[in-house]
């Protein structure tokens, strides 16, 4: 099979992330004193409590709808729940929002092997990234800093098109966008139900790299299984 597009996750497959314990409490911590610093008084365990309740509640729809609307939304019905009256787009939403990502940027490093891959790889296929992700300014700054964007001809996260993988629209759509048939893509990705499942529904072909974080919670069967990044510009030539 010749191939002419190499689509690749970008969480725990370019860009490595830090287990959620680690993460996820001192992101909140930054959230709440950033709102208290803007007079949004309020105990940080009921914080915490009505932002798990929220983030819980949206985690259960998007498994339905497959929608992704932007983090603003989780944070502003958050503090709704607590009896605040906000809106996604205000300021002070937006803001609270980028104090999260900006603790969370801290908890991420680039796998060892991504530069070297990517730049090999975008001397011989078009290159597409197409995250999960309710915070799109954080992931295109990551991509900044960590230089990767200019490996890309296409960048889509989820936040920017209110679509998530594993639906097939957002897989259509990226695929439409480069010209390319998705009998000639592959799919790069360390999730079996979002990175295997959902490129295949389309007719694009897997690749698997396994991490920690996998996951087992499909009967999707990813075509090809590598270790570390370096394996796949092996394997992208026996696809």
């Amino acid at each position: 099979m010749r191939v002419d597009a190499v689509f690749f996750d970008l969480f725990d497959t370019l860009l490595l992330l830090e287990n959620m314990e680690a993460y996820y409490e001192p992101c909140l911590r930054k959230m709440h004193e950033f709102l208290a610093k803007r007079g949004v008084h309020v105990p940080f365990d009921d914080f915490q409590r009505a932002y798990f309740y929220i983030r819980d509640k949206f985690y259960l729809e998007s498994r339905e709808s497959l929608e992704e609307p932007h983090f603003n939304v989780r944070v502003a019905q958050t503090l709704q729940k607590l009896g605040h009256n906000f809106r996604a787009s205000d300021a002070v939403v937006v803001e609270t929002t980028m104090s999260f990502a900006d603790e969370f940027m801290r908890h991420v490093q680039l796998d060892k092997n991504a530069i070297c891959v990517l730049r090999k790889l975008h001397k011989k296929y078009k290159l597409g990234l197409i995250s999960n992700f309710g915070i799109p300014e954080c992931g295109r700054k990551l991509l900044e800093t960590f230089k990767l964007g200019e490996y890309f001809d296409l960048i889509v996260i989820s936040a920017e098109v209110n679509q998530r993988k594993p639906s097939p629209k957002i897989f259509k759509n990226a695929l439409k966008a480069l010209g390319v048939d998705a009998s000639k893509a592959v799919f790069v990705g360390d999730m079996v139900d979002l990175d295997v499942a959902g490129p295949q529904s389309v007719g694009m072909k897997t690749v698997l790299i396994k991490r920690k974080s996998s996951g087992k919670d499909s009967v999707a069967r990813p075509d090809m299984v590598i270790g570390s990044l370096t394996e796949l510009l092996k394997v992208i030539e026996d696809c």
